[in-house]
């Protein structure tokens, strides 16, 4: 299981747009992705359960890849997280 966390830099935070591509984006992994903010955790491939979050501008999120194409999943996911949120 691999781990990563991001502080969110969007001064909108994880809003409809963006959470649409991370939700698109995770789809082409097969491996179990996750994302967590504080005490929450969520399916990163729902797109309600990434909305679900409410993360903000400054709050640290955290996703979790456990599986056999983790590491690309890792790479390719916290590369898109740095370019868009």
């Amino acid at each position: 299981m691999k781990e990563f966390k991001y502080v969110i830099t969007d001064p909108e935070g994880i809003h409809a747009r963006p959470a649409g591509l991370l939700v698109k984006a995770v789809k082409e992994f097969s491996c179990d992705i996750k994302i967590g903010k504080g005490d929450k955790v969520m399916n990163s491939k729902a797109i309600f359960g990434v909305m679900g979050l409410g993360a903000k501008k400054g709050d640290e999120i955290t996703l979790t890849f456990d599986g056999a194409d983790e590491e690309a999943a890792y790479e390719a996911i916290s590369k898109f997280m740095q370019e868009n949120l």
